[in-house]
């Protein structure tokens, strides 16, 4: 169940990603509102996640989802561009925290 848990707070990161630009610097309530309510959602499954993996290798899970998803979400939402280099150094994040989760 940790798992889901770490991966339901990765996305939850995803979402308070998305929003941080919307808030326009915590002017806009409505994006503030759902980034906070994201944020705190992410870091609530985080803790539950952590009471059966390892704060070790759950963090590291946690900010590299969030880290692929702020990626993301600036290219496909705000159409940042995606380089060949952003494109290798995010697979091998992936690939981290596939071997961080083996790990475990």
């Amino acid at each position: 169940m940790g798992w889901i848990y770490l991966i339901l707070a990765g996305l939850a990161e995803m979402g308070f990603v998305s929003l941080l630009k919307q808030t326009q610097g915590f002017s806009n309530p409505l994006a503030t509102g759902g980034f906070l309510g994201c944020a705190l959602l992410s870091f609530w499954l985080l803790t539950k996640a952590t009471a059966s993996i390892p704060v070790a290798v759950a963090y590291p899970v946690w900010v590299g989802l969030g880290a692929v998803g702020a990626l993301l979400v600036g290219t496909l939402l705000h159409g940042e561009p995606m380089t060949p280099t952003k494109l290798l150094f995010s697979v091998l994040l992936i690939g981290s925290i596939v071997g961080l989760k083996q790990a475990a």
